[in-house]
């Protein structure tokens, strides 16, 4: 028991005093809104206070703990920001490799610490600039990548041994991290000095963000590829970030975000264990995740920690982890895009730093900041600026830093994290019935639970039951004016050209034979990566890669459920 006996009665005697006291004062001045409304983001209840009997069932040890030991709800560094802060990672995706990599040059200079790739959406979806699919969308949401030439660009004067990067890229991820690693080895890099992370999350593209290529099983199996891959030979690297963030954004509450990712992440150590025969402290230690920090303060900072403590036992007793480190759950977060406003966009910056303050009172390991722009256009160099000082003035300034988890103890924190956590695991066991999250997915199960809930936070915005401001309330019909970073046509036309000119100075004869073995191995279910790295040594491009598993899995069509 967290409280001695003799305190909780003492608590229980002044709670019924002070309840007495609420009942004469609201008999006269009412709340401000109905008891039903007072609630989180997510529409869970919010009691009027909080008080030591709301911890009565809790014990620190098992817990709550301490930081860097188990259950890992206060942290997993034994002495949190004091010995490093979080990674400074900005988004970055300017329409060609050479522009993308001068945001990035500018960034480091500034003070960033890691590196955030934004790829267009035909990279996304494994398809080339010239692809009819592709017409008209180079570089407009990020960077285009067709061949190695293009990625050599990218990571031109980045010291890859130095500075981690990591890359949101789903279905071509295969494909982009070869690119990665055949730049390192060109770069006389070796393959176990490099770090970072790609997202590789192909469970949340079905849920969620619908970036599709080949059906979930053989996705899966791609990722399982690059876990075993990254275990054998780049140790350094996350081979997999489960992504909650795209999930959150899709419109899902936070214990659906909390709830969802976490059993994507069981279902990935599942197929790892059993398809490729690796025991689970081989590669749970490189396992990372992507949390979504919303404008909800306090459900966002027991989000994060529930989501250690959640981790933590399901490694440690599910799938009997030995090694601490595989307990951890080490994640970066992303500022919620879908709480920016296209209407009164300086407003941006205050929800930004918000929510950045929740990340790191949530003890993130990594963190980007939006623009306040981002929801208009591509970032400006003085938009992002802001977004980066806005961390570091988090770190440098206001103290958040100088102790660990300082919310520890709060009853309204503690009382909170349990509720989600208990709420959390009922739809993690509600999916283990269904056979495991691929089979949920094919069931439409959370995407329609998703769907619903959008749908009904939108009705809440729209009836003023939530508000957000300039949109429902405080509206003004001024529009103030925020400069457009734009990508000109011209990116399209010249990443073309640049594209056929690779093609007619490689050996394609050398493409075409990298393609047929990679063909191969996909049909004898070998790992697919030495294949990838030979192909794109070659200059095999993006989509010349996908289509072969385009071609040997299938496509994978959204059945649309909703």
């Amino acid at each position: 028991m967290y409280f001695a006996k003799e305190l909780l009665e003492q608590s229980s005697t002044l709670r019924k005093k002070w309840e007495d006291e609420v009942r004469k004062v609201i008999a006269k001045n009412p709340d401000q809104k109905p008891e039903r409304l007072w609630t989180t983001v997510s529409d869970l209840p919010i009691k009027r206070l909080y008080t030591p009997e709301d911890m009565q069932d809790m014990d620190f040890a098992n817990d709550i703990g301490y930081p860097g030991q188990f259950p890992f709800l206060r942290g997993n560094q034994v002495t949190g920001y004091r010995g490093k802060y979080w990674t400074f990672r900005m988004f970055s995706g300017m329409g060609d490799a050479r522009t993308t990599n001068q945001r990035w040059h500018l960034l480091l200079k500034e003070g960033q610490t890691g590196l955030s790739t934004a790829f267009d959406f035909p990279t996304l979806m494994g398809y080339d600039t010239d692809s009819p699919k592709a017409r008209g969308e180079c570089g407009k949401c990020g960077v285009a990548i067709d061949t190695l030439e293009d990625f050599l660009v990218l990571v031109d004067g980045i010291p890859l041994d130095k500075v981690t990067t990591s890359m949101t890229i789903n279905p071509p991820a295969t494909a982009l991290w070869a690119m990665y690693c055949a730049a390192a080895e060109l770069k006389g890099i070796p393959l176990d000095k490099i770090g970072g992370t790609i997202q590789n999350d192909m469970l949340k593209e079905f849920i969620a963000q619908k970036t599709l290529m080949c059906p979930p099983e053989p996705s899966v199996k791609l990722i399982s590829d690059t876990v075993e891959f990254g275990t054998k030979y780049v140790p350094r690297w996350n081979t997999i970030s489960i992504s909650g963030y795209h999930i959150r954004e899709a419109g899902s509450t936070a214990v659906q975000e909390l709830a969802f990712t976490l059993r994507d992440g069981m279902e990935y150590v599942e197929d790892v264990m059993k398809r490729k025969g690796l025991d689970v402290d081989d590669f749970a230690p490189r396992l990372s995740f992507f949390f979504n920090s919303h404008i909800d303060f306090f459900e966002e900072i027991a989000k994060m920690r529930a989501a250690r403590r959640i981790w933590a036992k399901a490694m440690r007793d599910r799938y009997k982890a030995k090694d601490p480190r595989s307990w951890w759950m080490r994640f970066h977060t992303q500022t919620a895009g879908c709480s920016l406003t296209a209407q009164q966009p300086y407003n941006n910056v205050v929800r930004t730093a918000t929510e950045a303050l929740a990340a790191v009172l949530g003890g993130t390991q990594s963190l980007h900041t939006n623009s306040l722009d981002e929801v208009l256009c591509l970032p400006s160099d003085h938009a992002v600026q802001i977004a980066l000082r806005t961390q570091q003035i988090l770190a440098e300034e206001t103290g958040v830093a100088n102790t660990i988890d300082p919310l520890a103890g709060s009853y309204f924190i503690e009382a909170l994290t349990n509720e989600m956590e208990q709420q959390a695991w009922d739809y993690i066991h509600k999916i283990d019935e269904m056979g495991g999250m691929v089979a949920a997915i094919e069931k439409g199960f959370p995407q329609l639970e998703i769907s619903d809930a959008a749908y009904k936070f939108q009705q809440q915005i729209d009836a003023g039951e939530k508000i957000m401001i300039g949109i429902n309330k405080y509206v003004s019909e001024k529009v103030e004016p925020i400069p457009f970073v734009e990508i000109d046509d011209r990116v399209e036309i010249e990443q073309i050209e640049r594209l056929n000119a690779v093609r007619r100075k490689r050996d394609n004869k050398a493409v075409k034979k990298c393609l047929d073995d990679l063909k191969n191995a996909c049909k004898k279910g070998e790992n697919v990566m030495p294949y990838c790295i030979e192909a794109v040594k070659n200059l095999a491009s993006v989509q010349e890669i996908c289509d072969v598993y385009r071609e040997v899995y299938g496509e994978y069509r959204d059945p649309g459920l909703y």
